[in-house]
């Protein structure tokens, strides 16, 4: 019964599906797009600036590293899947968060994301860092005595999984902090600007102000002390493992 109509069916469906694997192999990349701009680059990470525009289309992608992040801004987005947008299924409604928010997600994931706020929502911001694949650190022994950057009094562990540990930090006026060494590579995210004064274990100065959004890039091995002299700076700190 309906022998026919079941293989055409069949076939349809198969179709379909052979038609899905070979669409997903095609997504793009999560970034760049519209809205996005790239901060820094290097064999380890490559650091996003990230815009959900109003009114910008975005375009199904695919996640192609880990990533981390803190979102810095929020604004009502919808995230909808693959099988979510194929089955037709309404833009799911977005859930407020206070910020700064870390962020981690694996490879893999393919999603779209839209801003679907009104006129007078703000639009969300993150800084997102792509953890890039394939880099094989070198052997690191810091150096006896030297206590590590983290964790440090006054930070919060906010986020610990394989492949990031995330702490926010706030650094207390005119206070500076013991000398350390940044056992891990990391990647600073300012929420709040301020001026950092960091020394260097061969005494050289390096002064710097950061404002709200600003990323920086820290080096496994750095060996500093770090003063705020101007405001209260604080940054989400991601260690890379």
């Amino acid at each position: 019964m309906g022998g026919p109509r079941m293989a055409l069916v069949s076939m349809s469906m198969a179709g379909l599906l052979g038609w899905a694997i070979v669409s997903a192999q095609s997504y793009p990349h999560a970034f760049p797009r519209d809205g996005v701009v790239k901060l820094f680059e290097n064999e380890r990470v490559t650091i996003w600036e990230v815009n959900w525009k109003r009114g910008v289309p975005q375009p199904m992608h695919r996640h192609i590293s880990d990533m981390a992040g803190a979102y810095l801004r929020y604004g009502p987005v919808a995230v909808t899947t693959i099988e979510q947008e194929a089955a037709g299924k309404p833009l799911p409604p977005a859930v407020p968060f206070d910020v700064p928010r870390p962020y981690f997600g694996l490879k893999g994931v393919t999603h779209r994301e839209v801003d679907n706020g009104g006129p007078g929502d703000p639009e969300r911001l993150a800084i997102m860092v792509d953890l890039r694949e394939g880099y094989v650190p070198t052997p690191f022994a810091p150096k006896a005595g030297l206590e590590p950057a983290f964790p440090r009094v006054g930070a919060k562990d906010v986020l610990d999984n394989e492949r990031v540990r995330i702490w926010d930090y706030s650094w207390p006026p005119a206070r500076p902090l013991a000398q350390h060494v940044h056992d891990k590579d990391s990647v600073e995210i300012f929420f709040e600007g301020g001026t950092i004064v960091s020394k260097s274990a061969d005494g050289r100065e390096d002064r710097k102000t950061w404002a709200f959004k600003s990323a920086r890039f820290v080096p496994r091995g750095l060996v500093d002390t770090e003063e705020a002299v101007f405001g209260t700076p604080r940054a989400m700190i991601i260690e890379l493992k």
